[in-house]
């Protein structure tokens, strides 16, 4: 029993000393750096750690698929602007076919009320000139 005691004693001992020495070899931050340190080497170029590179890469997915779906919203304004574009010069043409028609219509209207009044009248004078030619 007294050879496990010192056991028990040194493993206490080395437990206590291991957080210790960490903290004095080691420092500790109440806080967490906010300042990213620069890892430059003489040619000026910056290495990136695993994680900087996993968050870079997810940073420009999600940025890309922001653009993306932007773009996709985008283009499908364009479209239905388009076709309201063509929807409305479709009815601008079909309105014009209908003055036109309309505008064609009241001519010919004109156009035949005029020519009954040419014939009633040449009909008129042709018969009051052969009544009078039978008359004498």
């Amino acid at each position: 029993m007294l050879k496990s005691k010192l056991r028990l004693k040194l493993c206490v001992r080395i437990l206590a000393a291991v957080p210790l020495m960490n903290c004095l070899i080691f420092p500790i931050y109440a806080e967490p750096q906010t300042e990213r340190r620069q890892n430059l080497n003489e040619s000026g170029t910056r290495f990136y750690s695993d994680s900087e590179i996993d968050l870079l890469i997810d940073e420009l997915t999600v940025a890309a698929l922001q653009a993306v779906e932007q773009a996709a919203a985008e283009a499908a304004r364009a479209a239905a602007l388009a076709g309201l574009e063509r929807e409305a010069a479709a009815l601008r043409e079909a309105r014009r076919r209908k003055e036109e028609a309309e505008a064609v219509k009241r001519d010919g209207k004109r156009k035949n009320v005029l020519t009954a009044v040419i014939f009633f009248t040449g009909g008129l004078a042709a018969g009051v000139a052969g009544v009078l030619f039978i008359k004498r």
